[in-house]
């Protein structure tokens, strides 16, 4: 690891868990707006799903009432294997809102074709953790750094189950990065309601039944018998015991992982 993998924590932990305290029952209006105020190198990293949309949508009205456009620029990942709906939508929301929206891909290529060539054909079935880093923590990581990030907006809510049962408003990732997660007490039904009721644009594959839509090649409908909303994410990655991309597994262990298969290939 090298010193410019890690950030200047912004507060200290025992600050982070004073916050934690004041935060704990606040709205997302207002843990929202509590970062807005507060986080320097504010950003929201985001694929467009359900809750990813319904944080836009409140920030863009945090920032309507105080005479500004949008407050929080946008980082969306694309992997290069999104559903062209996915695509679309990312369009749509950043006009919709005026959103800055800043868009990385893999290192050194631009399309699913360049991917397999550069990489290998079907990457995610072969190495999972290695299409991990290249589509998702590797583009990340250099997002943070050209754009100077230093506090990201999550999409991520306790009643998705798994790793996320636990979160906090706010967390501190082992570079120093601070995780905002402003909708950690809704529930799917929430999320959906409020989109519906404000008018917010979404993945027209929702209406197929889709509930949590990442790449295509591990993107299924979700498991109609698993329970509440512990199953919204079911459709990602079915047979396979994994629960995140690799956003959210520690950054440290992926990338020297990565950096040694690829020596021992060489």
């Amino acid at each position: 690891m090298t010193d410019q993998d890690r950030l200047t924590p912004q507060y200290t932990p025992a600050q982070i868990d004073e916050f934690n305290k004041q935060l704990d029952g606040k709205t997302p209006q207002e843990v929202l707006t509590w970062a807005i105020d507060n986080v320097d190198g504010l950003y929201q990293t985001t694929a467009f799903g359900l809750t990813g949309l319904a944080a836009l949508d409140m920030i863009s009205k945090i920032s309507l009432d105080r005479d500004e456009t949008h407050l929080v620029p946008l980082i969306f990942l694309d992997t290069l294997h999104h559903f062209p709906e996915t695509k679309e939508l990312a369009t749509t929301a950043s006009d919709t809102y005026l959103a800055p929206l800043h868009t990385y891909t893999p290192p050194d290529v631009a399309t699913a074709e360049e991917f397999a060539t550069k990489y290998g054909d079907k990457l995610w079935e072969s190495d999972e953790a290695s299409y991990d880093y290249l589509v998702k923590v590797e583009p990340a990581a250099r997002a943070y750094k050209e754009l100077g990030v230093r506090a990201v907006i999550t999409g991520r809510r306790r009643s998705q189950g798994a790793d996320r049962a636990d979160l906090k408003v706010l967390e501190v990732d082992e570079r120093g990065l601070l995780k905002v997660n402003p909708l950690i007490t809704w529930s799917f039904k929430e999320v959906k309601d409020y989109v519906d009721t404000e008018g917010v644009p979404y993945n027209p594959l929702l209406d197929k039944g889709y509930k949590s839509i990442g790449d295509w090649h591990s993107t299924a409908l979700p498991d109609p018998n698993a329970a509440s909303d512990a199953g919204e994410r079911s459709g990602r990655w079915q047979g396979k015991a994994k629960s995140e991309c690799g956003l959210h597994t520690n950054y440290f262990e992926m990338k020297k992982k990565f950096e040694q298969k690829t020596e021992a290939a060489a």
